[in-house]
């Protein structure tokens, strides 16, 4: 087994953290109390607040959450779609629709004609941010990918086109990511799926993945490589959920003391059935939808400006009231096989999704919870990133574009695609949002709204 001077992680303190006893009112409270300053926790307290099974302090904590997610991002929410560009692999992961044993799955590899229309699919719906997803296979090479992010990145649907592509793939070396860099991504994404080596060996028996500690270190290489962000995350229900939100933790905070910035994001998934994967049918660790909400709770009381991704693998009542507790991005209308924007096959997926919704149904749910659905791109595309991201993002300042930002990005899109209830009540969502946007931009974002209602698009401060 490998040892703390073998990695960053201390597996031995990782072990004793997750198997605290509850916490008592008193330490709860003390620990809330230091999480609602917005400098986030230490990951002893964030242990303590994991080990919370006392239904009142659960609520103190949901509470705390909710009202760190508030302070921080305030009813926005960031949307996107996962392109699926190939689901051949060369890996065996047990819980994986895209394993390499699954025989009973039709694989195929989207030629760049194909990208080329699953994006114009995608744009017509009305999405701007998209994530380039595809297995690990000789065929789906970086060339592959880099031509891929090209080719999405040159469709147009009127004056539509793809503002931004954040990628997830397979773990690249530092050269690898130099490229990468280069092709303006925005995030790059790879979930370590569970932080303990023993089980990582036992759910990835072959295969390059096989090998922990390449992909436990490709963010160091990523950002050794020059990307600006980068995604982590874990799959919950191969390990205890405890430990791997505690490995989460300290992945963050090897990231911020090696490079000076931590992960853009971090992705919750829990594991779902996905055909020719038993093993998805009978997760190892289930996670129940009480520690699922704990857990996130936890993680945005102690990573306060880090994204919290939520995906389509969540029913749409619990998404709904997961936001609250400290999500901040979420996929919508998403396939997840190559081609499924078109010809979607409900058994050929990496896995099943649990919120089938359209986009549209998705935001118009959204705005009815008085939540402002956002595509904004502002931050890339100003190279607000990294940790330029964080250094005004810690002292409140992201504020100053983030609401005006989402604002006028949704405004766009209830303009261009909405149909016209959707766009009745998101204008008018609009316009009581907008009161709330710092006294500085008022002027800024009135002229921005205006000019959008007139036909300009793609405005961002």
């Amino acid at each position: 087994m490998l040892t703390a001077t073998q990695t960053f992680l201390d597996y031995a303190k990782l072990e004793e953290l997750s198997g605290l006893s509850a916490p008592s009112f008193a330490q709860v409270e003390k620990i809330l109390a230091k999480a609602k300053r917005l400098k986030g926790i230490t990951t002893e307290e964030a242990a303590l607040l994991l080990a919370v099974q006392d239904p009142a302090q659960l609520s103190l904590l949901l509470a705390a959450a909710h009202y760190i997610k508030e302070e921080i991002y305030g009813k926005r929410l960031v949307l996107f779609a996962p392109l699926y560009t190939g689901n051949f692999c060369t890996n065996d992961c047990l819980y994986c629709g895209f394993r390499r044993s699954n025989h009973s799955l039709e694989r195929k590899r989207l030629t760049m004609d194909e990208i080329a229309q699953q994006t114009s699919e995608l744009l017509k719906q009305g999405h701007k941010r998209i994530l380039i997803i595809s297995g690990e296979a000789g065929n789906q090479s970086l060339e592959y990918t880099l031509e891929a992010i090209q080719t999405s990145y040159s469709v147009r649907e009127d004056t539509a086109r793809v503002r931004r592509i954040n990628v997830e793939i397979a773990p690249l070396s530092v050269e690898g990511f130099r490229a990468l860099k280069k092709a303006n991504i925005g995030t790059y994404v790879c979930f370590q799926e569970t932080y303990n080596p023993e089980l990582y060996a036992m759910y990835h028996p072959d295969g390059p993945k096989a090998d922990y500690r390449n992909r436990l270190y490709v963010m160091d290489r990523a950002m050794e490589g020059g990307i600006d962000d980068v995604g982590i995350g874990a799959l919950f229900g191969l390990g205890n959920y405890r430990y791997e939100v505690l490995a989460i933790l300290e992945h963050a905070h090897h990231l911020e003391a090696a490079f000076g910035c931590g992960p853009h994001t971090v992705s919750v998934p829990r594991i779902e059935p996905a055909k020719g994967a038993p093993l998805s049918f009978n997760p190892p660790a289930p996670v129940s939808d009480i520690d699922f909400k704990k857990l996130i709770a936890v993680i945005r009381i102690s990573l306060p400006y880090t994204g919290i991704i939520l995906s389509t693998r969540e029913s749409p009542a619990l998404r709904k009231e997961i936001f609250a507790y400290g999500v901040s991005q979420i996929s919508a209308g998403s396939k997840t096989d190559p081609g499924g924007y078109s010809a979607h096959k409900e058994d050929n997926g990496q896995f099943s999704v649990g919120d089938n919704r359209t986009l549209e149904e998705v935001i118009s749910d959204l705005i009815d919870d008085g939540y402002i659905p956002s595509f904004c791109t502002g931050c890339y595309r100003r190279g607000r990133v990294g940790a330029d991201f964080m250094d005004l993002a810690k002292p409140g300042l992201i504020k100053e574009f983030c609401l005006p930002n989402g604002l006028v990005s949704f405004a766009e899109y209830l303009y261009d695609y909405a149909s016209p209830p959707t766009r009745q009540k998101g204008l008018a969502l609009i316009e009581a949002m907008k009161t709330t946007a710092p006294a500085k931009v008022a002027h800024v974002l009135d002229k921005a709204l205006l000019d959008t209602a007139s036909g300009e698009r793609d405005i961002y401060l």
